[in-house]
């Protein structure tokens, strides 16, 4: 099975700026989500985009810092993140499904190996 694959973690300080990048042949024709789990703690919903980038969704936690965008010319998806927290300290996983910009995982159907998120403060 072809994975998504994800881009662009590191390590920063509190305030700083990070782009995330998620890539897949063919991923325009895909709904795409961006989700998170720290140590310790159930995954989490951040962002999702729909197949035109006409519809987004956030989670309440990430709204007016995070942006989710796409180039379907490029089959990829990126998730601005601005003022980044300690407690965005997470691993980052991208997935995609044909159902929608939905906030529940269980119906995100391919997922990327996750790209480590760090923010110290």
């Amino acid at each position: 099975q072809v994975h998504l694959v994800e881009s662009g973690g590191g390590w920063v300080q509190a305030g700083d700026s990070l782009r995330l990048s998620c890539t897949k042949g063919a991923l325009s024709s895909y709904t795409v989500g961006w989700f998170r789990q720290a140590s310790g703690k159930e995954r989490e919903f951040v962002a999702a985009i729909g197949q035109y980038g006409a519809h987004a969704n956030y989670g309440d936690s990430v709204k007016d810092r995070f942006t989710i965008s796409r180039d379907n010319g490029k089959d990829t998806v990126h998730l601005q993140m601005n003022n980044l927290k300690p407690e965005d300290t997470a691993v980052y996983y991208c997935a995609a499904n044909h159902v929608g910009p939905t906030q529940h995982a269980s119906l995100y159907d391919i997922w990327g190996q996750g790209t480590q998120v760090s923010v110290s403060s």
